[in-house]
């Protein structure tokens, strides 16, 4: 049965299979520094390795309960999602939407607008939390 192994600072989902007698790790899918099991990840899994059994309702529970834990122990992966926040916030600035109406691929097109605005959502969200202090307590 496959299960969320974390080494060093990223999750992985592993499956133990036995080779002669020896204990071997099969490296199904690297899930990053937060274990997320995405559609990619399940639909990745099940094409490279269509014969291992995946309790998939099991690991995203799983993987849901260590979510917190990074933020728990580790400021370092606070620092590093907002990093990434600010990377993201000049990637979107710097975007010629021009170029982007001029793609060959329509889909892509359609993609971007649906994440962008996902986006959009989710950041509404997280700011109305933090306005009603459900989330965020701001110190002078």
């Amino acid at each position: 049965m496959a299960f969320i192994r974390k080494r060093g600072n990223s999750y992985y989902l592993v499956h133990s299979v036995r080779k002669k007698g020896q204990v071997h790790q099969l490296h199904l899918a690297r899930l990053g520094a937060r274990p997320r099991i995405s559609e990619d990840v399940i639909e990745g899994v099940k094409s490279k390795h269509p014969f291992v059994r995946v309790d998939w309702q099991g690991l995203k529970q799983k993987a849901s309960r260590d979510l917190v834990e990074p933020f728990a122990n580790d400021s370092q992966y606070v620092r590093g999602l907002l990093t990434a926040v600010r990377d993201l916030h000049f990637d979107i600035a710097d975007l010629p939407l021009p170029a982007l109406e001029l793609t060959r691929d329509p889909e892509l097109v359609t993609q971007m607008i649906s994440g962008l605005k996902l986006l959009r959502s989710t950041l509404d969200v997280k700011l109305h939390q933090i306005r009603k202090g459900k989330t965020l307590t701001l110190r002078n």
